[in-house]
């Protein structure tokens, strides 16, 4: 039995639907005030790099509500002290780590010396917990996943990848749009869409493809480095700006997720963001549920 939540991979598509599942009842239970006591006795541990405040918060929150005693981590896991030994130190003090890391291989280390779960709050390769809300949220205002269109704009960053690896466990439909150097590695889509329920695709042509999106979801552009200026990056990702023309190709169902932190004038217009298929404030209220049900799931675990 897995005790971690790490990547969506690493469970089936059941046992993500029964997350977000779990994930409608403790809403319901949240907004009538009788959260379960699931944590009741349970020492959490949040270890955030950088200054995120949502799923810092949903994670605190949550964790209190439902009974935990919470307390964060000072420093960024793999700088202060050796990999090997942090694990060990922790599960002296806590029964569960939530945890914020710069590197995805420092998380998964950590995960594998330690006996207590460790859940992935995000690292540079994935993002599982806000992809999980985000499927919680578009569920219940659609109804069902099924047969989700989904049209992810930007690079393959950790948002991007836990949206294929979405596509792996759910029948749904994830196209990448990008500039062509920034596009997923051929091998690696084909890698995951060998064991796909739903599919994952790219293409550099955002205009032939939005009409059919049920969901339009952005990431913020690259950050400039020593093989491309921040001038160049603005010529490359302006065409794939979402614009209001952009939106009102879109059907009056269809949902405009832009992750925040949104940066108004590069990925999104201003525009864009005032369109009633906007539906970011309300759809992050769902990272308190479905990351209480996860904590709710691996607790129960460990």
């Amino acid at each position: 039995m897995l005790k971690d939540f790490i990547s969506l991979l690493d469970y089936t598509h059941q046992d993500l639907v029964q997350i977000l599942d779990r994930a409608d009842v403790l809403r319901t239970l949240w907004k009538q005030n009788q959260m379960p006591p699931a944590l009741s006795n349970h020492q959490i541990g949040l270890w955030f790099l950088g200054q995120g405040f949502r799923n810092r918060l949903a994670f605190e929150i949550g964790a209190r509500a439902m009974g935990g005693q919470v307390a964060y981590i000072p420093g960024d896991l793999g700088v202060q002290e050796p990999l090997e030994d942090i694990g060990y130190y922790l599960e002296n003090w806590f029964m569960l780590l939530v945890v914020r890391a710069a590197r995805h291989e420092d998380l998964v280390y950590l995960a594998k010396h330690t006996r207590i779960p460790v859940i992935n709050a995000r690292t540079n390769f994935s993002h599982p917990c806000e992809i999980m809300g985000d499927l919680q949220f578009i569920r219940r205002h659609r109804g069902s996943l099924d047969g989700l269109q989904v049209v992810f704009v930007g690079e393959v960053s950790n948002l991007g990848m836990s949206w294929f690896e979405a596509a792996v466990r759910f029948p749904i439909q994830v196209i990448q749009v990008a500039p062509e150097k920034f596009l997923a590695n051929p091998s690696v889509m084909a890698e995951l869409n060998g064991q796909a329920m739903g599919s994952i695709s790219c293409t550099t042509d955002l205009a032939s493809i939005i009409a059919n999106a049920d969901l339009v979801y952005t990431d913020c552009w690259p950050k400039p480095n020593d093989n491309i200026t921040k001038e160049q990056i603005r010529a490359l990702f302006l065409p794939y700006q979402i614009t209001e023309n952009y939106l009102s190709q879109l059907k009056t169902n269809s949902l405009f997720l832009p992750c925040p932190p949104v940066t108004r004038g590069e990925e999104v217009s201003a525009e864009a963001m005032r369109s009633a298929l906007y539906q970011n404030y309300a759809a992050k209220e769902y990272l308190l549920h479905s990351q209480n049900a996860i904590m709710e799931m691996v607790a129960a675990k460990s």
